[in-house]
């Protein structure tokens, strides 16, 4: 820490900065919390960020304050604000860090500033103020404040009162030992693995053994971000680990408890592969509908009232996040099945839980849809078109056909069809190529489904249906092959598509767009894998070839979805956000 004499000395002493380096301006006068000054300058999210009496900036805000900085030598001392002519101020701050603040936002460069809520930051300018300052910073407890920071401020019932009371001090007791949210969202990680594990015994012993390890890890789940938060350590590392490793840990489990399964002669890999297809459905169902209405204009309805109205009385709030099943209640639900039943009771609950919540959830998506006056932006559009995963055949289609207008035609098509598909993949004798034709069928109707810019009232429900068919017909072909092995082999394919899916959805969350085109093609798009698993189905109806080629086809989009994917996390232009989660 430097003191500069004037804002002349201030530009001369960060000239001289290192160009890598994050800088700070803080007035001599300030009075505050220090938890306050941390909001303010070591969140690592934002370019340029700013509290009363004080600013900072990343590297690449760096030369638009030296600028403003520079300007403000002269500006600053005929008391007029440190902008560019015609420009405003927008707040209060008459500190040289406020008026550059000002500065930075005029001249195009976003500064964030952040809710102190009960915090306090001022730079009285008198004895009098000085003291009310002081006397609003004794009046707070800094680390309550902190500590109750670190929690979600909306999460599950679950969540909310049985863990995060004591999970935020976990966190605590990890910052104040170095620990790193990326080390406690691995523990997490391991554990979950190690309750798979257990689960794969097979043993009574094993099942309770792996309840209890699944809640310890859900625990550690919980406590990654709340460390994020109490200590600000966000990254993109975390940002990849955090949004991945919960539908590893999840994924994972369900291959554990139908291995446990197995060893007591219980077959329940149909249902471990069905309950993940449904909760990635569910997923891309929100996902969808949230980036095409997120930035859409007039986006008000009938159904969104009455829920912001019942948002005011406090139990329908939680019940109606207990009824969407979320990740707490999901896992608490699992753990205590697992350890007083068996696995298939465990899918079976599962499958009915997430069912009514995927009904209850798609519902209120459609009456708000269906209500709204909305109108989609170019970039929501653009969100639902990368949501889609169209691969080449599908292209193709797109390049030479249009669909027809209308304001439902592009939901009305992908369902059309995903229905003749999976009918297929149901009803035509296994191996018929009768499927194939089908595929080829669903390939082009994809095609011009997606012909169009995505932006009618329903053309959220594009990407989710494609979903549904792509990896139902993947479980159905594999369950009807009577080939040994063939639905684990299924699951491996739809974990890594869905692990693709994850990714693209975390990608256009952090700003940055969807994976490159050339990733989407390589892996076929979702009409492209679904006519090459019907096409290997019609060509190896017997012996052990169709489970051969689904795991080598598993193999093959994993190892290029994950390079790639690890690849993107770890450069530069990956965004420095822990993600909050979705309830779900």
């Amino acid at each position: 820490m430097t003191a500069a004499a004037d804002a002349s000395e201030a530009a001369e002493l960060l000239a001289a900065v290192p160009a890598s380096r994050r800088v700070a301006l803080v007035d001599p006068r300030f009075v505050g919390h220090v938890h306050a000054l941390r909001l303010g300058l070591t969140d690592p999210r934002f370019a340029a960020a700013a509290i009363p009496g004080a600013l900072t900036a990343q590297p690449e805000a760096r030369p638009a304050l030296l600028r403003a900085l520079r300007r403000a030598v002269v500006a600053v001392g005929a008391g007029s604000p440190v902008a560019p002519p015609g420009a405003e101020p927008v707040t209060e701050d008459r500190t040289v860090p406020g008026r550059l603040a000002v500065a930075l936002d005029a001249e195009g460069t976003h500064v964030q500033r952040p809710e102190l809520g009960s915090l306090t930051a001022a730079v009285p300018t008198g004895p009098e103020e000085r003291v009310a300052a002081r006397a609003a910073v004794d009046a707070v407890d800094d680390e309550a404040v902190r500590l109750r920071s670190a929690v979600k401020a909306h999460d599950g019932f679950f969540t909310t009162f049985f863990i995060s009371p004591y999970s935020r001090y976990i966190a605590r007791w990890c910052a104040r030992r170095g620990l790193t949210p990326n080390q406690v969202t691995t523990a997490s990680l391991i554990t979950a693995l190690i309750a798979a594990g257990s689960a794969a015994t097979g043993t009574r012993g094993g099942y309770i053994a792996a309840g209890v390890l699944l809640l310890l890890s859900f625990v550690l789940d919980c406590t990654d971000g709340q460390l994020a938060r109490y200590s600000l350590q966000y990254s993109t590392m975390g940002a990849w680990l955090d949004a991945t490793f919960d539908r590893a840990k999840e994924y994972a489990y369900y291959a554990g408890l139908a291995l446990g399964a197995a060893r007591g002669g219980d077959d329940v890999w149909v249902l471990a592969l069905g309950a993940m297809v449904l909760q990635a459905c569910r997923h891309v169902v929100d996902f969808s509908f949230n980036e095409a209405n997120h930035d859409a204009v007039s986006n008000t309805s009938p159904t969104a009232a009455l829920s912001d109205k019942l948002d005011s009385v406090g139990w329908t709030v939680w019940l109606r996040r207990m009824i969407v099943l979320p990740i707490g209640e999901r896992w608490a639900m699992i753990a205590v099945l697992t350890a007083v039943t068996t696995p298939r009771v465990v899918f079976y609950a599962l499958l009915v839980g997430c069912a009514l919540a995927a009904c209850y959830t798609t519902a209120g998506r459609l009456l708000r849809s269906l209500t709204r006056k909305a109108q989609r932006t170019d970039r929501a559009a653009g969100a639902l078109a990368d949501l889609a995963d169209s691969g080449p055949l599908a292209e193709a289609v797109a390049a030479v056909l249009r669909r027809p207008g209308g304001g439902f035609t592009a939901p009305f098509l992908a369902f059309a069809g995903a229905a003749v598909l999976v009918a297929a993949a149901l009803f035509a004798p296994y191996g018929s190529w009768l499927t194939v034709g089908a595929a080829v069928l669903y390939a082009v109707v994809s095609g011009l489904a997606v012909s169009r810019p995505l932006k009618g009232a329903l053309d959220w429900l594009v990407p989710p249906v494609f979903r549904a068919a792509e990896y139902c017909t993947v479980l159905v072909l594999a369950a009807r092959s009577d080939v040994p092995h063939a639905v684990p082999a299924a699951f491996g394919l739809v974990s890594a598509v869905a692990y693709h899916h994850y990714d693209t959805v975390y990608r256009i969350r952090g700003g940055t767009g969807a994976p490159p085109r050339w990733l989407v093609r390589t892996i076929g798009g979702h009409e492209g894998r679904t006519l090459a698993v019907t096409v290997l189905a019609a060509l190896l109806t017997s012996g052990s070839g169709f489970t051969t080629a689904l795991t080598a086809l598993a193999a093959a989009v994993a190892l290029v979805v994950l390079v790639e994917s690890i690849r993107f996390w770890v450069s530069s232009s990956a965004p420095a956000v822990h993600d909050e989660g979705e309830l779900a």
